[in-house]
Parts: C-alpha cells; sequence; structure tokens
C-alpha cells in the first residue's frame, strides 16, 4: 500500500509514517515544500501526480492564538488545502484520513461529546477544522474518508505542553497551571497506530481518538513532573488568571464510543502514554 502523509516532520506525522513503515507500506512523506498548503492547486496536484492508495492528512495551521488574526490564512491551509486533498483522493479512488479536533465543539458542560452530537466552535481555528471536515464531506461523494477528532496531542518531535512544562520545572520551585480545561491526552505514537489500522480499513466515518481518562492541565503536568523525578509544585488555577486571544474550550471531553462501533481498538490511558512518552524522550 502507498500512503501519502502530509506534516510528515510534525509530531504526528513523523509517528505515522514510522508505523506504516514499520507494516510494510509505501510511505509518501510530504512537507510544505511537496504539500504548500498556502497553494491549494499545487497541492492538489502533488497528489494527482502521486497517486497513493491512502492519504493521512496530519498538516494544518494550529497556531490557535494567531488564527484570530490570520483568518485568511488559517481558512485556506484549514479547509481550502483539505478540499483540494479531498477532491484528489475522490479522483484517484484513494482513502482520506483528515485530522481534526475537539475544538469544533463549543467545550461547554461535563458530557463526554459523541461524534453525532452539535456543533459549535469558539473560537477560528476550531471553525476552520470543522469547515474542513464539511470540505471533505463534499468533496467526497464515494464516503471513503475517516474523519478523526483528537485532543491535547504530544509526541517526540515538535513542542507540547509536556515538554514545555518539563523545561519550566527544572528551573523553578512551583508552577500554577489551569484545571478548568479538562480533556484527553494523546500521545502521537498510540494515535499513529490507529490511523495506520484505518487505512487498512473500510469501516469509514467520524471518530474521535484520545488515550483512555480524562485530566486537568494542572494534572497531566503534575503526573509528568511526578514522573520525571522532579520536586516542583503544580499549584491549580483558573482559566481567567492565563487569558488568551482565543476561546479554550472548558471541556475537550470525547466519547470514543465511535472506535467501538468501527471495530477499533482504543489507546491505553493518558497516564500510560505520558510514561512510555517520557521513556522515549530519554531514549
Amino acid at each position: 500500500m502507498k500512503v501519502l502523509v502530509t506534516g510528515v516532520t510534525g509530531q504526528l506525522g513523523f509517528d505515522v509514517a514510522r508505523v506504516l513503515r514499520g507494516r510494510g507500506a509505501e510511505v509518501v512523506g510530504a512537507t510544505r515544500r511537496e504539500t504548500p498548503l498556502d497553494d491549494p492547486a499545487r497541492t492538489k496536484a502533488f497528489v494527482l501526480r502521486e497517486r497513493p492508495d491512502a492519504v493521512i492528512h496530519c498538516a494544518g495551521y494550529t497556531a490557535v492564538d494567531r488564527a484570530e488574526d490570520e483568518r485568511e490564512i488559517c481558512r485556506t491551509v484549514n479547509v481550502s488545502a483539505t478540499r483540494a486533498i479531498a477532491a484528489a483522493c475522490e479522483e484517484i479512488g484513494a482513502k482520506l484520513v483528515y485530522i481534526s479536533t475537539d475544538y469544533v465543539f463549543p467545550g461547554t458542560g461535563d458530557r463526554f461529546y459523541e461524534t453525532g452530537d452539535g456543533t459549535g466552535p469558539c473560537n477560528v481555528y476550531g471553525a476552520s477544522k470543522l469547515a474542513g471536515e464539511n470540505a471533505v464531506r463534499d468533496a467526497m461523494a464515494s464516503g471513503r474518508f475517516f474523519i478523526v477528532r483528537t485532543s491535547w496531542v504530544f509526541g517526540l518531535h515538535g513542542k507540547n505542553f509536556i515538554r514545555t512544562i518539563l523545561g519550566l520545572a527544572k528551573t523553578r520551585d512551583a508552577l500554577t497551571v489551569v484545571n478548568d480545561q479538562i480533556g484527553s491526552p494523546t500521545y502521537t505514537a498510540d494515535l499513529a497506530e490507529l490511523l495506520a489500522d484505518m487505512t487498512e480499513s473500510d469501516a469509514f466515518g467520524v471518530y474521535h481518538a484520545t488515550n483512555e481518562g480524562v485530566c486537568s492541565w494542572a494534572e497531566l503536568a503534575a503526573e509528568a513532573i511526578r514522573l520525571r523525578g522532579l520536586s516542583t509544585r503544580v499549584t491549580p488555577v483558573a482559566s481567567d488568571m492565563y487569558p488568551t486571544k482565543a476561546t479554550r474550550p472548558k471541556n475537550s471531553r470525547l466519547s470514543k464510543a465511535s472506535l467501538d462501533e468501527g471495530g477499533f481498538r482504543r489507546l491505553p490511558d493518558w497516564r500510560d502514554a505520558v510514561k512510555r512518552y517520557l521513556a522515549d524522550l530519554e531514549e
């Protein structure tokens, strides 16, 4: 199987390519040079030229706060380029795995969001990802696509919350971290295995995929610090102590019932994932 992976040098794309190669797939790793998402026509032409059996679209505009000011480029990258990739996949009969986000939901309440629940993004980034989902649906009448919503991603390549916290903890005795935003951390190594499974499946549809269990950012920070053997104290605070340009959802709980229904395995517990991630960082 030939699989094209966009954003191959990013946190998720790197692990997706690694897992696919380990399974014997022919991987076409696309960077900004091959798939410049600010140029949808060039991006589409590249997919048509490569003619993969499947595309896993990991790349995107992810600067949540900056998106509030850069709405046009955010929409071009997350919507127009996604539509171009989806149209190319439809034309050549390729499967598409589109990576989306918990930010498509309003992020209120305390219940777990199901895949069919009403959406309502609370910021520009979330709106662009939801529009990207709709672009996939509109461009692929065949229905040969997976839309995978995930959250709180961390991996070996690139910046993430855990790396930032551990860097700060090395030089500080105490940290304040928000505790009223609840969600599920997701290790790219685990998510990559699921995405690879999807390229081998015809159980198309919308899925939620995160590591199991939920926590606050403060709890995630405390667990990472504990596992690292550091003594830095974590003081939980409310989100309004750290105002941001873009509103963040306070409820990012995603139900994984869709994975059960599609015949896919759920990802391991988030604590186990963080422990393995830190061990992988050591190596």
